[in-house]
This record gives C-alpha cells, sequence and structure tokens, in this order.
C-alpha cells in the first residue's frame, strides 16, 4: 500500500488483490479502519469501487480527514465524498516505481 503515489487512489478490492486476498476488499477497509492517526501508511488513497470515501459515523471523523488529505493532494472530492477515480486510480506497475 505504500506503493500508491502521492495524488492517485486505489479501490480497497484493488488492494485485496495485491496481497493477494481477492474479495476481502471489506476486510482491508475494515484493517484500514484500525490505523492509529496519523499513520505513515497512505490509508487515505484507498476508497471504494464506486469512487467514494465511505463516509459514516462510525469512522469518528475519519473520512472528513481522508477528504482533507485528498484535496491537499490534488484530487477533487465534493461534499458527499465523491472523486474523479477513473481519472486518478493507480494503475500498479505502468510507471516505474510503482
Amino acid at each position: 500500500m505504500e506503493r500508491i503515489p502521492h495524488g492517485r487512489l486505489a479501490t480497497y478490492g484493488q488492494i485485496a488483490e495485491l496481497i493477494g486476498a481477492f474479495g476481502c476488499a471489506r476486510q482491508v477497509g475494515w484493517a484500514l479502519r484500525r490505523l492509529k492517526l496519523p499513520s505513515p501508511v497512505p490509508w487515505h488513497r484507498v476508497v471504494n469501487a464506486q469512487g467514494r470515501i465511505s463516509m459514516s459515523l462510525s469512522r469518528e471523523g475519519s473520512d472528513w480527514i481522508q477528504r482533507d488529505l485528498l484535496l491537499a493532494e490534488g484530487i477533487p472530492v465534493d461534499v458527499e465524498g465523491r472523486l474523479p477515480l477513473r481519472q486518478f486510480l493507480w494503475h500498479p506497475g505502468a510507471h516505474a516505481g510503482d
């Protein structure tokens, strides 16, 4: 996950596949939600397959932190957590160092 470049996004499912856990997108989300913040892990670059931040009261404000971090990286996010996933999706191996 540390390989997701600044200004790029990945999906929970994409991360699950990269770690060999195909079909375990929810488990990736649960694991990321348990990180202590702030974290050196770029958790904020991981979103759902619909190109949205998973907004929820159970996230205790980390959804708004995620939104602010993405905006700071130049990724537009609307107030409902929608973002242009196709434009910013990371494609591992597409660039040197990925």
